[in-house]
């Protein structure tokens, strides 16, 4: 069947209407501070299902009060949050959009925490970021917990599936990575350990048929930094730790170094393409890929098989539509209401 940006895809028991996938962006809305999803996620969410995307990622939502980026931001510590995010998910499936939430903890990059936690004691470079505490052992493993429990209250809450966030200098990536993962104990012995801990935790709460995003940086830009043969041997152990597909996505350890990254339309799919071609499993291709033709190009020369939009699906909550009409597909997902606008 010939691939396209508009032709469906199943990933594992998730039937998506097409290859477009809205990747989570922090709206640091939550003016509650209580992690809860208000009025503005749920406009928010659902303008993007009505406007024809086929798979939105709720933002990054936090396992634990101090694993927020800001106290801003959403979170899943507790069973009171599952209604908020219940409505939200309901509504999506009821205009024909599947929806998955990414499960987080910020680490050494959680702003307003106090004591920000982390592998290991290195602060994240800049003013705005304070001296982490290292997580004892004991500690990691509470923090697995706390994975595992936001995964169910998400799995209670309707989600088609669940992403972890383990790129862009966060707390699975502070544990991956050599520059921010001094540990002596099992979890700096092995960098993908946490990890793999985690994305078993997070499987037992799933049903059979969900399937696990795992979104990883392949490379690391500052000096030092991991680079993609440690991205592959990552999603390796991930993989086979019960990860069903990666959204590949690049740096956020720190300021770049000598290496750069390219940040021109579609710098990172070369990375999503070789993922899927050393594991031969499914990838979602990310990064400036706003351009129609473009995004169609990656699912049709088989780099990806999903692509996902970020700051395009911030401008218009109808680039899905948009998009099937410039590029003159028949399945455009014009809503009957919006029709004679078109």
């Amino acid at each position: 069947m010939k691939k396209d940006l508009f032709s469906p895809y199943d990933l594992k028991g998730m039937h998506i209407r097409n290859r477009i996938v809205m990747a989570p962006m922090c709206q640091y809305s939550v003016t509650a501070k209580d992690g809860k999803p208000n009025e503005w996620h749920y406009v928010h969410y659902l303008s993007r299902a009505i406007g024809g995307t086929g798979l939105i990622i709720m933002e990054m939502t936090d396992v634990h009060p101090d694993g927020r980026i800001t106290d801003n931001d959403l979170g899943l510590w507790s069973d009171e949050h599952i209604p908020a995010f219940a409505r939200i998910i309901d509504g999506v499936h009821a205009h024909g959009s599947k929806i998955g939430i990414q499960i987080a903890h910020a680490g050494r990059k959680a702003e307003d925490a106090e004591v920000p936690v982390a592998p290991s004691a290195i602060p994240f470079p800049g003013d705005a970021y304070k001296m982490p505490r290292a997580l004892t052992t004991a500690e990691v493993q509470d923090v697995v917990q706390q994975f595992r429990d936001a995964a169910r209250r998400a799995v209670q809450a309707g989600v088609d599936t669940i992403e972890l966030h383990g790129a862009h200098g966060y707390l699975i990536h502070q544990f991956q990575s050599p520059l921010t993962n001094k540990r002596d104990d099992i979890y700096g012995q092995h960098l993908a350990q946490f990890g793999v801990e985690v994305i078993q935790a997070v499987k037992s709460e799933m049903p059979a048929d969900m399937p696990l995003i795992f979104r990883i940086s392949a490379v690391e830009y500052a000096d030092g930094g991991y680079d993609i043969d440690h991205g592959i041997e990552l999603a390796k152990a991930y993989q086979a730790a019960g990860v069903d597909a990666f959204h590949v996505s690049s740096g956020g350890e720190g300021f770049a170094g000598q290496r750069k990254p390219g940040n021109s339309p579609g710098y990172q799919v070369p990375f999503a393409r070789q993922i899927r071609e050393a594991l031969q499993v499914p990838v979602i291709a990310v990064g400036m890929l706003a351009d129609p033709v473009l995004a169609h190009s990656v699912i049709a020369n088989e780099d990806a098989d999903l692509v996902a939009i970020a700051r395009g699906l911030l401008r218009d909550p109808y680039w899905a539509t948009h998009a099937a009409v410039q590029l003159g597909h028949e399945h455009t997902h014009i809503p009957r209401q919006y029709g004679r606008g078109y």
